[in-house]
Parts: structure tokens; sequence; C-alpha cells
């Protein structure tokens, strides 16, 4: 196993503290800031200004945190979504670090001798070695194994850290999961407290994960004011508003400081199953009577769908089984699809579903382009794309009430003017370079915005 450590050579420049509160929308902060219920961020601002902020398509947490991390884009860092595949032979993954295609922030400052510690980004795990403390994100299973160096897991256990809140609670039992949420909270700010007061480092990182949570499963009761959950909703804010005030304090004069969300939120009108509206418009053939996944295609398929709303063609000569012909074929393909899906409609009310199918080689631009969609659907707010197979509806209601949007992140960055009018998660990696006065080891897809 290898480990860094800090020669002293190195010049020291300024620290930055980044506190990530994924999934919290800017347009919530800013109401909830201005009618009084989170006082510690109203004074926090009194040294910034709260911007809204661009996430990155497809907005979900693997694929803007990684382009945070990165300063590239999906293109350039090879996470394109929650599930991906391999074309041939056929195979569907959760990409995780280990799939990463770029260096990290904290992975180029450990290269170049400044110390980093790390906690529960997503697509972390498993743990990369660092010059210091590295907690793996929600996809790791074992605490024992979560940490890098890999002995920390033992520290971790001592201090009953929780990886992640139990999202069946979310579905089963709404006052259990409101417990199990502020009981992992509790036990990652407790860690995050130890590890920023006892680790040297130069760049630190705390990401809440609980707030994504809460908004998955209860944004809609927040929403409505539900008389049950809305007060304990804003209430549970109120605790990670406290918890923002009690680091903003401990920061120091020399230490920068951010806070950010990777997406905004609003309530699910649908979720959609875009591989059920597929088969039924003839492009997807599933095997026997109960296929579980896409994994099941059979032969003459011509596209199928992985979440959100990444539509790959079943490609000849790329795909196992393609069918699809590269050239004039596929372009004829590509135009149908991306007609249809625009004209696709609530089976309910008739509202559009879609509002843009973007091509690829329109969107990203790197070396694993090749590896995105074809076509990336981006559905109106409110209709949740799924990749479910043989639904009884291309639409359902379900327990997910809370989904992603793009237009709506946060940043707040201390004592900091940001001049740019249109900008996004792309370009936080150049600015904390800038901040901490050192000069990237290569060139970032996004801007500084200082």
């Amino acid at each position: 196993m290898k480990f860094f450590s800090r020669s002293g050579k190195a010049k020291r420049n300024r620290r930055v503290v980044v506190i990530g509160i994924d999934g919290t929308p800017h347009s919530f902060l800013k109401k909830h800031i201005d009618a009084g219920d989170f006082p510690h961020y109203k004074r926090i601002l009194d040294s910034g200004e709260l911007h809204r902020m661009d996430s990155v398509q497809p907005c979900i947490s693997s694929v803007a945190w990684s382009t945070f991390m990165t300063g590239k884009g999906p293109a350039g860092h090879r996470i394109f979504g929650f599930i991906d595949r391999k074309p041939n032979p056929f195979q569907i993954f959760l990409p995780n670090a280990i799939h990463m295609g770029a260096k990290t922030i904290w992975g180029m400052l450990s290269e170049m001798d400044r110390r980093v510690a790390v906690i529960n980004v997503p697509v972390t795990s498993p743990p990369q070695p660092v010059n210091g403390i590295l907690i793996g994100g929600f996809l790791s299973v074992d605490v024992l194994k979560c940490a890098y160096p890999q002995e920390f897991g033992a520290e971790l256990k001592s201090w009953n850290y929780r990886i992640d809140a139990d999202a069946n609670l979310g579905r089963k039992d709404k006052d259990a999961f409101f417990e199990d949420l502020n009981v992992t909270l509790d036990r990652r700010w407790e860690a995050a407290r130890r590890i920023y007061e006892k680790e040297p480092w130069d760049f630190f990182q705390l990401h809440v994960m609980e707030t994504d949570r809460i908004n998955h499963f209860l944004w809609e009761q927040y929403e409505n004011e539900d008389p049950l959950y809305h007060s304990r909703f804003v209430d549970f804010y109120k605790k990670v508003d406290a918890l923002l005030g009690e680091f903003y304090d401990r920061s120091r004069d020399d230490t920068e400081f951010i806070i950010l969300s990777d997406h905004g939120f609003c309530t699910v009108k649908k979720e959609v199953y875009v591989n059920q509206w597929l088969e039924d418009e003839g492009y997807l053939k599933l095997k026997g009577d109960e296929p579980k996944n896409v994994m099941d295609m059979a032969e003459g398929t011509k596209a199928y769908s992985l979440i959100p709303g990444r539509i790959f063609l079943n490609l000849a000569g790329r795909e196992e089984n393609g069918s699809v012909q590269p050239g004039a074929d596929a372009e004829a393909v590509k135009v149908e699809l991306t007609e249809a899906l625009l004209n696709m409609t609530d089976p309910d009310d008739g509202s559009k579903i879609i509002e843009q199918v973007v091509r690829r080689e329109d969107l990203y631009e790197g070396p694993y382009t090749e590896e995105a969609a074809d076509l990336i659907a981006i559905p109106y707010d409110g209709y949740d794309l799924k990749a479910n197979v043989r639904q009884p509806s291309i639409t359902f209601k379900g327990d997910l009430v809370g989904m992603h949007t793009f237009w709506d992140a946060s940043l707040f960055i201390k004592d900091r003017q940001i001049s740019a009018q249109d900008f996004s998660i792309l370009d936080l990696a150049p600015t904390i370079f800038k901040m901490m006065e050192i000069e990237p080891p290569e060139k970032f897809d996004g801007n500084s915005l200082i």
C-alpha cells in the first residue's frame, strides 16, 4: 500500500474548506434564509453572496460531483450516470472511483504535496490513495474498508460512523427515516469535527448526503406543507444550518470557505419508464415473460435506455448483438427517435414529457465521448426518467417524490466576488486551485469564477 507523506518542501498556500449539501436548491435556501429559518447561513452571507448555479447533464449526483472533483465534463471523467454499461460483451454496472477517467482535486493536490481530508463525496469508493485521509461515499458497504488509509476505518468504527442513511426507511417508515437521517448526520459531523481539528490539511471537504435523501422521499410533503412532515423537514435543514455555522466559525482568516450543492430539486409528477416506451414503440425487444432489465434484450432491438434518459442505439459492431447498421441507418433511427421522444405525452393528461433530446456530440467533448449515450433525453421538471422494463404503463407515481433539476444548484464563496452570470459546477475545480494560489497540473474544462 502506498502512503503519501509531506516532505515540507512545498510552499504552503491558503487552505480551502468545501461543504457540499447535496441536492439543496438555491431557491429553497433563499426562501428560508429570507424567512429567518436559517440564521447561520444568513450571517454567513455577510461575507458573500448566495449564487444560483447550473448542474450538469444528466443532473445526478455521481455525474455532478465527478464534474466538480475533476474540473472535467462527463466525457472527460468517464462517469455518465449512476448505472453504466459495457457494450460487448453487454454488461451493466455501477461506476465508482476505479472507473474515474480523470484526476481529482484531492489526487492532484496530493501529488503536489498538499494534504487533504475528504469525507463522503460521491464516487470516492473504493477509496484511492491520497496525501491525508479520504472516507468514501455512499457506494461503500463496510466502515472498516471505506477509508484511506484502510486502518482509519477502525477509527471510524470506534466512532460509530455511518456511511449513509437507510433509504428503505424512506419508503416504509418516515418517522424512523427522520430518526435515521438525524443519527447519520450527527455521526458524520462528529467525525468531520475530529478530522478537522486533529488532522493537518490544506484542503478539507465534507459532503452532506442526507439532504439529498430527505428531498427524494419528502420533497412533495415539504412543498405541499404536509401537516405531519413539513415542519420536520424544515427542522432537519435548520440542523444542517447550525452545523454550517459551526464549521464557518471554525474556519480561520487564512481559510477559504465554500458551500455548494450539485443540483436542485422539485416534486415528481410521474416516473417515466423509457424502456417500456421503447418496447411499446418497437425499438426494444426483450426475452421471456419476466425480463429483469436491459440485460434481457432480445435480437432485433434498435435502442435501449439507462437512467436517466440516456438512450443507446443497438449499434452493429459496437454492441454485443447490434442490429442497427452504422451510417445512414443509425442516423435515421436517431432522427426518428428524437421526434418520437419529443412527442411523448403523459397518458393521463397529455402533457409533453421530454423538453429536449440532445446528441452526445452536441453535449459532450472529451476522450470518452464515444462511451456516452447516443441520445440524452432531458425531461420537463417533474418527469423522472427511469429504465425499468416491462411496466404496466409508461408512467407511475412511486415512492420517490422528489427529483433533481439542472438549473437550481447553489454556491457560496466567502469574501469572493463572482462576476460571471452563467456558470456551473464545472467551474469549481479551477476556482479552488486559484484560491489556493496553485497552478493546476492540467487544463480544466471549466473556468475560474474569481
